[in-house]
């Protein structure tokens, strides 16, 4: 559905991640874009007509969402479509300044990233979710704001995996609080300490390039 056909935004969804954390705070909206929504479409997201009549117009909600994004990296998946979308309703109002989003933002493609990872498999959001055993389940049908929960989620674990330390404990000194040490007994035996054979070193060499082919960049251990 190419915005040079002009289709319109119906829906914005973004959520804010600082420091490999979801902070809570978020950014949906629905618009109402003056036209007709195509039945195709709504067979892909369940937004109808009716549902729109009384939504704001892109210009109503234009300088709320881009104090929102002013500054960040956005992180899209396949974020030509998304981006030409959002340059194209800033375009339609005369603002030039914010009609190019290179200019105040940094854009992050995860299907680009999905590609040089993974060549040759299907790269789609759901695709990636059972990849990264990301749960999915509410998603029948395609929703702003619950798509950037997942690709948020999916995103953390393709650049690392865990997407936090839990260093919180239990107020007590138990567990790894971040204020809490537990010391270790005085007189405990010393654990053993087991020096590698030939061949499990062999094998863990063998086991850091497969990671190394998989991940798409050098590591360094």
């Amino acid at each position: 559905m190419p915005v040079t056909e002009g289709h319109r935004i119906i829906e914005i969804g973004c959520v804010e991640v600082i420091e490999r954390r979801l902070t809570g705070r978020h950014y949906h909206v629905y618009i109402q874009p003056d036209r007709e929504v195509d039945e195709g479409a709504i067979a892909v997201h369940g937004i109808t007509d009716a549902f729109l009549r009384d939504k704001p117009r892109f210009r109503e909600v234009a300088d709320e969402f881009f104090e929102f994004i002013k500054g960040a990296e956005l992180v899209i998946h396949n974020a030509p479509f998304d981006v030409g979308f959002i340059e194209n309703e800033f375009a339609l109002l005369g603002q030039s300044e914010r009609a190019d989003i290179s200019q105040y933002c940094t854009v992050l493609d995860t299907l680009v990233m999905a590609r040089e990872r993974h060549p040759g498999q299907r790269n789609t959001l759901d695709a990636l979710c059972t990849r990264y055993h990301v749960d999915n389940s509410r998603r029948e049908l395609h929703g702003a704001l619950l798509d950037a929960e997942i690709l948020a989620d999916v995103f953390l674990h393709m650049t690392g995996g865990q997407s936090s330390l839990l260093l919180s404990g239990d107020g007590d000194g138990n567990g790894l609080g971040a204020g809490a040490i537990r010391r270790l007994a005085a007189g405990r035996v010393p654990a053993p300490v087991l020096a590698p054979t030939t061949a499990e070193l062999e094998a863990h060499r063998a086991f850091l390039q497969d990671l190394t082919k998989a991940s798409g960049r050098e590591l360094d251990w």
